[in-house]
């Protein structure tokens, strides 16, 4: 067997069935949410597409690469760190500004424990940052003279996307159970099924949340640990966990949080940012 050369670089052939078949779904739930985003007019969510196109971007270079070993060349390589590792981000921004139109239609922006309207910039800011960390370092894994440096600030990235995530999930569920104790006006005089919404998002953020912990252990355990070496742990605790948050929301579509924010709004179709 060739040593491994430096962190990102896996001693094995990696399947190209695996990584086709997760092309394959991650293709259709893509372009599930595209028609759906369009269809309901739900802009937001233009970073969770982006997301699926990631993923399906860093599955096809993981099958270039399979096609180069031993001798893995830094592009396919490069290609498929990067945008696998960061695909999450773009799913979790999404994320956070659905909780701020959650509570805009349901009249409960008074109970979130953070400003509604300094909630989604505070998510969304840590997660650009989590972002760009988890990419530039995962930009110097291709190197061997940065490879180490470089696998010690992607766990800074996924420490603060975990962080962000994990504060994310605590505010959503304290305006959960304060607008079920409370209710709001808004909630009296209209029939709005936000638990649905609150219900995926919880699942969702959990999801991430869990793969963002196996990222930050598998790149602490270094070149050789058993995650990097071993495929099948990868796609369970990523692949897989990514894809049944896409899926999640493609069968809780926002879509209906955006439509309900335009008829609250006068039904001028403009969505807020925050």
């Amino acid at each position: 067997m060739v040593a491994v050369k430096y962190m990102g670089e896996y001693d094995y052939i990696p399947s190209i069935p695996a990584a086709a078949v997760f092309i394959a779904l991650f293709g259709i739930t893509t372009i599930l949410h595209c028609w759906q985003m369009f269809r309901g007019r739900s802009w937001f969510f233009i970073a969770f597409i982006c997301g699926g196109i990631f993923e399906i971007v860093g599955y096809t270079a993981r099958i270039v690469s399979s096609k180069q070993y031993p001798n893995y060349t830094k592009p396919a390589l490069a290609i498929q760190a990067v945008f696998v590792l960061v695909a999450p981000s773009l799913l979790a921004a999404s994320i956070y500004m659905e909780l701020g139109r959650i509570m805009i239609v349901t009249g409960g922006e008074h109970l979130s424990p953070i400003r509604r309207s300094w909630l989604t910039k505070i998510f969304v800011v840590g997660d650009v940052v989590s972002f760009f960390v988890q990419a530039g370092g995962a930009g110097m894994l291709v190197k061997a003279s940065t490879a180490a440096k470089g696998g010690d600030i992607i766990k800074v990235g996924l420490i603060i996307q975990i962080i962000f995530f994990g504060l994310f999930i605590v505010t959503s569920i304290i305006f959960h159970f304060k607008l079920e104790k409370h209710g709001s006006r808004v909630l009296q005089q209209n029939n709005i099924p936000w638990k649905k919404h609150q219900t995926v998002l919880y699942v969702g953020s959990l999801l991430i949340f869990v793969r963002s912990i196996f990222r930050y252990v598998e790149y602490n355990e270094g070149s050789s640990g058993t995650l990097l070496q071993h495929e099948f742990w990868s796609y369970i605790f990523d692949a897989a966990l990514m894809l049944l948050a896409m899926i999640g929301f493609n069968m809780v579509h926002p879509a209906e949080i955006s439509r309900l924010l335009e008829e609250r709004k006068g039904g001028h179709g403009m969505e807020l940012i925050g």
